[in-house]
């Protein structure tokens, strides 16, 4: 009798394990699965640099971001801000109606997003800082897995550059042509306000020919160099360069200067510009952003820090 009862209870048990494995674990994965399904089941289009057009996870893509937009070598805080800035330009990328369809939603350049492939990871960190640096990205990717930022209800343009340098940050209307309520002069948060500092000199024959002024070349003068207005935060918004006005950030790409922080010096046979900062310095400074994570901020707060007044949600 003894040995019957210890052969039943042996047998309960086994039918106990049995219902574990066959019904509450797979119930637990499926739940698992669902609970992931909102940002799993997204797909983005990506135009290759071959031209082929490529369809990614949104979380697998924002990898390959982070990776080509921020030193991998940032705090946490700074990878997770942003992941969520990426996510969130991505997300709006997704939801506009573009007509006629382009094909796809992001390319892999600064036109909307870098990114780069986990080759290109590998050779840009090499094989010993590829799986610490990719591990790195990757957890600040999953750690804010479908969090994105909006303001009155939409998906806020979650524009970011390098470096502030030894100003603020900029409102977008005094660089582009629009505004926005969560885009205003807000401190770097930077530490070293000339980490970026370069000088670019140019001759007379050098700047007709990247202006493309056809008239003949001639000395320079006081003239040919103006700065006509400055933005709230002492920055170039408009200049005069051989009798032609430029908005300061036309002028940034033509010349291919850093930024439009800039000291000028004009002389017969030389423009010397001297710039400070890197980037157009609207929304989110990332150097910023990673001393600001250096000094304990995380990086909801460092979110709303550089676009305030907006609101951390996660993604429908």
């Amino acid at each position: 009798m003894r040995g019957g009862g210890h052969l039943k209870r042996e047998w309960i048990t086994i039918l106990v394990l049995i219902v574990i494995i066959v019904v509450l674990f797979p119930a637990t994965i499926l739940r698992w699965k669902s609970e992931q399904a909102p940002t799993d089941d997204i797909q983005i289009r990506v135009k290759m640099p071959d031209g082929q057009i490529e369809k990614l996870p949104l979380e697998e893509y924002l990898i390959g971001v982070v990776a080509a937009e921020m030193p991998a070598e940032f705090e946490l805080e700074a990878l997770k801000a942003q992941a969520v800035a990426a996510r969130t330009y991505a997300a709006k990328r997704l939801s506009q109606q573009i007509t006629p369809d382009p094909g796809f939603d992001v390319d892999t350049t600064v036109n909307t997003q870098a990114w780069i492939s986990q080759n290109q990871m590998r050779e840009k960190w090499g094989w010993v800082k590829y799986w610490r640096y990719h591990g790195r990205i990757e957890k600040a990717v999953n750690d804010t897995q479908g969090q994105v930022v909006i303001a009155e209800g939409q998906y806020i343009d979650a524009f970011y550059f390098s470096s502030a340098g030894r100003k603020s940050t900029e409102r977008a209307e005094d660089v582009w042509s629009s505004s926005r309520t969560y885009l205003q002069n807000v401190s770097s948060g930077e530490q070293e306000p000339n980490r970026f500092v370069k000088t670019y000199s140019f001759t007379p024959s050098t700047l007709y020919k990247k202006l493309g002024v056809s008239s003949a070349v001639k000395a320079f003068t006081a003239s040919d160099f103006v700065i006509l207005s400055k933005t709230a935060t002492g920055r170039v918004k408009s200049v005069r360069v051989l009798g032609k006005d430029y908005t300061g950030a036309q002028l940034r790409s033509w010349l291919g200067l850093a930024s439009t922080d800039m000291e000028v010096s004009v002389k017969a046979e030389e423009i010397q510009i001297k710039t400070y900062g890197n980037g157009h310095a609207v929304g989110m400074s990332q150097y910023g952003a990673n001393d600001l994570a250096k000094s304990g901020q995380g990086f909801a707060d460092i979110l709303k820090h550089f676009y305030p007044g907006t609101t951390l949600v996660g993604l429908k």
